[in-house]
């Protein structure tokens, strides 16, 4: 841990807190605590979840032990609540690293399949992505290292420097949901590993950490939550604690840490509400949840809509956009960069409605006009409870794509369906079934077409959802 006085050189701020306080009103103390928390939302929202995920004992469900693989063998089923916005095209794979020591991932050749592997830091920075766009199919040794390493990199290895102690891996290997290609898979996944640095070359036997019994939130409950219970003082805390040791902010947050201090939140100091005005401890015991609020309102600031869609901009480096990365944090943890996949979305119909499935809708893309990828693309519908998750349904089908085996109009055209009935037998193909209330629906693009027709530069846009009853 970096002492205190470092921490705030580096920063380039110094502020004599009593005294900031003591000019602040409740309604300045309030302004600066929500740009805090929405600040922090990024970084607590994955340090819960690696806590969540990674503080168990043994590999469990789609929790495992630091520095060893979960792989998922199936699509996560409907009632997963783990990470929001689930996908059903490729299989999981996840590790947390704790980068105290540099750790070596490996993965043997990948074929023609396509693959990626997400790599985000503590503050939800999606730092690197090796996969299918960026290594091919070959096999490959990418050594991570954390915060000041200095060493010597061994041949044949790829060097990737990471910003917090710790990184989680998220791993996706297309499958088609057939028996016979999750088998395919899994022999790929169970050749994904982690060798500590030091024991490169050498006979390594994992050893697991120690369970941590008291991570001061909850291990069960979702993450959002999870952070919602940790109060105003509880929150800042866990962000001013990580922020003075595993979780350094960068330089280009000097000026809105030097508008936190005013407040007490310091890196590496307690935050104590006890210490503020009375009138302003006031102000702030509903922060949360109005600050939540205020999260929930910037989903515009993902990108820009066009056809009901909200089509996603520049997501994975967020820079100082800390709103786009609450967002984020809040409704999709992580984002992929957009060269690697775009999830455009959509919550409403060619009137502005709100989609439910006390209605009925299609989407047509007329002949030749399907999404624009490299790889492959899919639609999944989520309903909406402080997060997105999957519908329940009796086909157990949370997408739909081309694997699907649509069926074309006489035009060319293919037409899909959204709905809480059957829209016939044979249309069911092209149908996702809804609940009964209020759903969204996302669009993956897995590499997406850089040259035109591309969603990237503007000149391909998903159609419009229209009401058919």
């Amino acid at each position: 841990m970096k002492p205190l006085f470092a921490v705030v050189a580096l920063c380039g701020f110094i502020v004599s807190h009593s005294q900031a306080q003591d000019k602040l009103t409740p309604q300045a103390a309030v302004e600066i605590a929500t740009e805090a928390y929405i600040y922090g939302y990024s970084l607590i929202t994955t340090e819960v979840t690696r806590v969540q995920m990674s503080n168990a004992p043994k590999i469990e469900g789609f929790s495992g032990p630091m520095g060893q693989f979960v792989n998922v063998k199936r699509y996560p089923p409907a009632d997963y609540r783990g990470v929001s916005a689930p996908n059903a095209d490729t299989l999981y794979s996840v590790t947390w690293l704790d980068l105290a020591e540099p750790q070596v991932f490996s993965h043997p050749d990948m074929g023609k399949r396509f693959y990626l592997f997400e790599l985000v830091d503590l503050w939800m920075t999606a730092f690197n992505s090796p996969g299918s766009r960026t290594q091919g199919g070959d096999a490959a040794n990418y050594l991570f290292t954390g915060p000041d390493w200095k060493g010597e990199v061994p041949a044949g290895m790829k060097h990737i420097p990471v910003a917090t102690r710790y990184m989680v891996i998220l791993g996706r290997t297309y499958a088609d949901g057939t028996e016979k290609d999750y088998e395919a898979v899994n022999a790929l996944q169970a050749q994904y590993k982690i060798t500590p640095l030091s024991a490169w070359g050498k006979t390594y036997v994992y050893k697991a950490p120690p369970v941590n019994p008291n991570p001061g939130f909850s291990m069960t409950d979702k993450p959002q939550q999870a952070i919602l219970d940790l109060g105003t003082e509880g929150y800042f805390n866990l962000m001013a604690q990580l922020m003075g040791s595993s979780a350094p902010p960068a330089k280009a947050d000097a000026p809105i840490l030097a508008r936190m201090a005013k407040i007490g939140i310091v890196p590496g100091k307690p935050f104590e509400m006890s210490k503020l005005e009375p009138a302003v401890q006031a102000a702030l015991q509903d922060l949360p949840k109005t600050a939540l609020e205020k999260i929930g309102a910037g989903k515009s600031s993902l990108g820009e809509v066009k056809n009901g869609w909200l089509i996603t901009k520049g997501l994975g480096e967020y820079g100082t956009d800390y709103m786009k990365r609450a967002v984020v944090a809040a409704f999709g943890w992580p984002a992929n960069r957009e060269k690697d996949a775009v999830y455009p979305y959509t919550e409403t119909d060619s009137d502005g409605k709100t989609l439910t499935g006390a209605s009925k809708y299609t989407l047509t893309f007329p002949q030749g006009q399907t999404p624009p990828v490299n790889g492959f693309w899919s639609i999944t519908m989520y309903e909406i409870d402080q997060g997105w998750w999957f519908v329940l349904n009796p086909l157990n089908k949370f997408t739909v794509s081309l694997r699907n085996n649509p069926q074309l109009n006489t035009d060319g055209s293919l037409t899909l369906y959204f709905q809480n009935e059957s829209p016939g037998k044979e249309k069911e193909a092209n149908w996702l079934p809804a609940p009964k209330g209020p759903f969204i629906l996302m669009m993956r693009m897995y590499g997406p077409k850089e040259t035109t027709p591309s969603i990237l530069n503007g000149s391909w846009t998903p159609p419009v959802v229209k009401k058919s009853e």
